[in-house]
C-alpha cells in the first residue's frame, strides 16, 4: 500500500430538515497522505477539516465519494485497532482519574494488564501528570485534558495517529513535547494527520502540508518548497567588524541589490522553554502538570516490548504479589469449614451471628502467615456452652456436683 490515507472525490453536504442542500461541507476532496510521513491540514474555522476527519474515521458517512484509511475503511474494527485519535475537545469520564482512564481505554483495545500497567506509566510520566495521576479527570484544566487526551490516543501503540487540535490549551514547553514526540513518531516509522490553527508547530514537524478552503484543497505541497523565496538569499554569519559589513555591502550594491545586516534573535518558544528549564532544575515547586523530555519507550523503540515484558515477569514485585494472591486464595479455601461450623453452632443455640465480633486484624494476619489450628480448649468450651443450652441433664448434674463439692470440703475444714 502506497498511502496510508487516501481519498476519492470525498464529498460531505449538510441539509436542512426538508432536505434541501444547506452547505458543502468538504467539495471532491482528493488527498493521498504517504506512509511514514507528518502531513499537515490546514485551514480556517468551518473549511471543513474535522468533517474531513470524521469520514476517514467512519464517525460520518460522505454524501459521495470514498475513502480509504491503512489499506481499508474507518469502519472495520481491525484498522480502528491500528488508529489513535486525540478529536478537538476531549470526551473524557470525569469521574475517573487519569490511571483509570488510560486502564479503560487500554482495556477496550484488548491490552494485556502487564502491557497496560507499563504503558501507563510511562504515558503518564511523558505528558507530565504523574504527580496528579489520582486525580479525578474532571478536576483538569484544559492543558491537562489535552495531556490526558494525548495519553489515551498513544495507548494502543498506534501506525496512524490523527491529531485535531493537539495544542490547544498547551503551554509553551507542553506545546515543544507534542512536536518532539511527533518527530520521534515520524523516525520509528508511524504516519501522523495533523490539524492545526498554530502555523508555526505545522511549519516545525509536517513534511507537506495541504490548505482547505469552502471544503476545497487550494494548495497543497512539501513545506519548504511552499514556504522557500527563491528570489532572494540569506547569509549568517559569526560576530564580525563593522568594516567586514562595509565590504559586504559594497559588494551587494555592485549586484545592483539591497541588502539589511541585523543580529538574528532567539523565537520566543525557544527562550520561553529555556527560562522554565532552569526554574525546574532548581527544585522550585508547581502545583500543575510538570512537563518533561520524555517519550514513552514503547512509542520510540521496535523491539523494547519484549525486554519490557521480560523485566515484568521476573521482578521481585511480581513473584510477591502473585505469592500473596495465591496464600488469599488457599486461606479462603480452608476457611470456609469454620464459617460452616459457626453457622451450625448458631442455630443450635439462637444466637445472633452479628454477636461474635469480626476479627479484622487476625484476617489480614493470616494472608501473610501460615493457618494454625485452633486450640482443643476453645472446642471444649463450645461443647460446655452446647450442653448447658440444649439441656443436657449430665451436664447439669456435673455442674450441680462441681459447684456442691467445695462447700462440703469448707464446712469439713470448719
Amino acid at each position: 500500500m502506497e498511502y496510508a490515507i487516501e481519498t476519492f472525490s470525498l464529498t460531505k453536504i449538510f441539509s436542512d430538515w426538508w432536505g434541501r442542500t444547506k452547505v458543502y461541507a468538504v467539495d471532491n476532496l482528493e488527498l493521498q497522505v504517504s506512509r511514514n510521513e507528518v502531513f499537515g491540514l490546514l485551514g480556517p474555522n468551518g473549511s471543513g477539516k474535522t468533517t474531513t476527519l470524521k469520514m476517514l474515521l467512519g464517525l460520518l458517512y460522505p454524501t459521495r465519494g470514498k475513502s480509504l484509511i491503512l489499506g481499508g475503511e474507518g469502519t472495520d474494527p481491525k484498522v480502528n485497532a491500528r488508529i489513535g485519535f486525540l478529536p478537538e475537545e476531549s470526551y473524557l469520564y470525569r469521574y475517573l482519574n487519569a490511571r483509570e482512564t488510560l486502564d479503560f481505554y487500554g482495556r477496550l483495545f484488548g491490552l494485556p494488564a502487564k502491557v497496560r500497567k507499563m504503558r501507563i506509566e510511562a504515558l503518564l510520566d511523558m505528558v507530565g501528570l504523574k504527580a496528579v495521576a489520582n486525580r479525578a479527570v474532571g478536576t483538569y484544566s484544559k492543558g491537562m485534558a489535552r495531556r490526558i487526551g494525548l495519553a489515551q490516543a498513544l495507548i494502543n501503540d498506534p501506525d496512524l495517529l490523527i491529531l485535531d487540535e493537539p495544542t490547544t490549551g498547551l503551554d509553551p514547553i507542553g506545546t515543544r513535547q507534542i512536536k518532539d514526540l511527533i518527530l520521534k513518531l515520524a523516525e520509528r516509522g508511524k504516519t501522523i494527520l495533523l490539524c492545526s490553527h498554530l502555523l508555526a508547530d505545522v511549519e516545525d514537524v509536517c513534511d507537506r502540508i495541504a490548505i482547505l478552503y469552502g471544503g476545497k484543497i487550494q494548495t497543497q505541497g512539501r513545506v519548504k518548497e511552499l514556504l522557500q523565496q527563491t528570489s532572494k538569499r540569506q547569509i549568517t554569519t559569526d560576530a564580525i567588524s563593522d568594516t567586514a559589513v562595509e565590504k559586504i555591502k559594497q559588494i551587494v550594491r555592485e549586484e545592483n541589490a539591497e541588502c539589511e545586516v541585523a543580529s538574528p534573535m532567539d523565537k520566543l518558544e525557544t527562550f520561553f522553554i529555556r527560562t522554565v528549564t532552569t526554574a525546574q532544575q532548581q527544585a522550585q515547586p508547581t502545583s500543575g502538570a510538570v512537563s518533561t523530555t520524555k517519550i514513552g519507550d514503547f512509542l520510540t523503540q521496535h523491539e523494547v516490548m519484549g525486554s519490557i515484558l521480560d523485566k515484568l515477569v521476573s521482578a521481585p514485585i511480581s513473584k510477591q504479589t502473585s505469592g500473596e494472591i495465591l496464600t488469599t486464595e488457599k486461606v479462603t479455601v480452608e476457611s470456609d469449614m469454620p464459617k460452616a461450623d459457626e453457622k451450625l453452632l448458631s442455630k443450635l443455640t439462637g444466637a445472633s451471628e452479628s454477636s461474635e465480633p469480626k476479627d479484622v486484624t487476625r484476617k489480614e494476619k493470616i494472608t501473610t502467615e501460615p493457618v494454625e489450628p485452633q486450640p482443643r480448649r476453645q472446642e471444649q468450651v463450645r461443647e460446655d456452652i452446647l450442653d448447658k443450652l440444649t439441656g443436657d441433664s449430665d451436664a447439669l448434674s456435673r455442674d450441680k456436683s462441681n459447684t456442691e463439692k467445695p462447700q462440703a470440703g469448707d464446712s469439713g475444714d470448719a
